[in-house]
């Protein structure tokens, strides 16, 4: 997970044993996207003495590439008013787990069912600093990308030169590339001083 775990509390106590779960909960999470960019978990009592209903309420968020948000409320689980607060946290995170493996399925299949889809280009442009980037395509056109729209982690290994695949899609701005994936790796680049160096391999990278 790129961004810590955050756990906030309302109106319910910070009890080490509720973390210490939800701890082991969002690590699954993760294990089962390790592209996963957040995951934020909020719960809180709803009201001391309800007349329906669980008086508590766990939320969780889920961010993950390219740009999707995955939210799951403990109001839409099938959980009993007498439930305690763990038994609330752990139907949420089940909830969550079959989504996120169904959202999962699908960016697959979709990449198996449309393999035209994907693109090789040339990196020209990488702002470390602000976190993103642009993409040379076939044509000629620059494509924006944002770091977390780079897989396996490895925005920070990219510079001008090196060779990826990526989607095209339509960002609020215009086209841009997601799902950027290095392809090609980079050989020897030259510093200010003009001296060359060995560019280290990406990660996941294996010469063919």
């Amino acid at each position: 997970m790129r961004v810590p775990l955050e756990i906030t509390f309302r109106g319910v106590s910070s009890d080490e044993d509720l973390k210490e779960l939800i701890n082991q909960k969002a690590d699954k999470l993760d294990r089962i996207a390790d592209h996963l960019i957040s995951c934020r978990v909020a719960v809180e009592l709803k009201q001391k003495h309800p007349q329906t209903g669980n008086p508590y309420r766990v939320r969780v968020n889920l961010r993950l590439p390219p740009g999707h948000e995955l939210v799951v409320d403990s109001g839409e689980t099938d959980g009993d008013i007498h439930d305690d607060l763990s038994t609330v946290v752990r139907d949420v995170f089940e909830t969550a787990t079959r989504r996120l493996k169904k959202l999962i399925d699908k960016q697959q299949n979709v990449v198996k069912e449309h393999p035209q889809q994907e693109t090789s280009g040339i990196v020209v442009r990488v702002f470390d600093d602000k976190g993103f980037g642009f993409i040379k395509t076939i044509d000629g056109r620059e494509l924006f990308f944002h770091r977390n729209s780079v897989l396996n982690d490895d925005f920070d290994r990219l510079t001008p030169g090196v060779g990826v695949r990526y989607v095209e899609e339509a960002g609020e701005k215009g086209p841009q590339a997601s799902t950027v994936q290095i392809v090609d790796k980079p050989g020897v680049r030259a510093d200010k001083a003009g001296e060359e160096s060995v560019v280290e391999p990406p990660a996941g990278w294996e010469k063919s």
